[in-house]
């Protein structure tokens, strides 16, 4: 059985790239707007990006702190994705629809906390061990 193509998948060239720079674009106004948690973190990168040229000693260290600060918004664009679809489904209480969202908070979670841990040790290895 030949599987049957989406109708919504395009097949390539420069309309996809413009497609999904439309769409993707679309998500972030998306995420601005309706997610609360997104505007947070965003606000957090907008001071922690230019602080991370001020921090980092090296071209290394100024790209792992922006990297962490940039891992923090992807995964959390994902988990709103999460959220949304899972809304989306049923706003009704259900244990999996429940679990899906927790996943994608303990995912949040655990990027904060590794991006704490990257900006509190080049802090550490710049002002204490120097």
């Amino acid at each position: 059985m030949t599987p049957h193509p989406s109708p919504y998948k395009s097949t390539g060239g420069l309309r996809r790239i413009l497609n999904a720079l439309r769409y993707s674009w679309q998500g972030l106004k998306a995420a601005v707007k309706y997610e609360a948690a997104f505007r947070q973190e965003l606000a957090l990168a907008v001071l922690l990006i230019p602080a991370a040229f001020f921090l980092g000693r090296t071209t290394d260290e100024v790209f792992m702190l922006i990297a962490s600060v940039v891992l923090v918004l992807v995964v959390e664009l994902i988990n709103s994705a999460i959220e949304a679809l899972a809304d989306a489904l049923s706003v009704e209480t259900h244990p999996l629809l429940g679990r899906a969202k927790d996943l994608g908070s303990a995912a949040v979670m655990l990027m904060l906390i590794f991006t704490g841990a990257v900006w509190v040790a080049v802090a550490v290895s710049r002002f204490v061990l120097s």
